[in-house]
């Protein structure tokens, strides 16, 4: 992968915001229906981030924390951000 930050906060805010869709659609039982897709951008972000592990862990490890766990994420990118002068 390219090391440019930039992109890299990007491609985790990507995650992020499609966990975080996937999340508020299994509280309203609306996730049903798209089961199978889900599962299968869990699938591709999974060897995603292997893939990424050699050359980038840290990447990796944000891509997976994004995923599994995006209101944790947000929440860490949002103390970072208020850290920033």
């Amino acid at each position: 992968m390219d090391p440019d930050p930039d992109t890299d906060a990007l491609l985790v805010e990507f995650v992020e915001k499609t966990a975080l869709l996937r999340r508020d659609m299994q509280h309203k039982g609306e996730l049903e229906p798209y089961a199978a897709r889900f599962a299968r951008i869990e699938q591709k972000l999974t060897a995603l981030a292997d893939r990424v592990e050699a050359s980038d862990p840290a990447l990796a490890k944000a891509l997976r924390t994004a995923w599994g766990m995006p209101a944790r994420s947000l929440a860490f990118r949002n103390v970072e951000h208020q850290k920033k002068p």
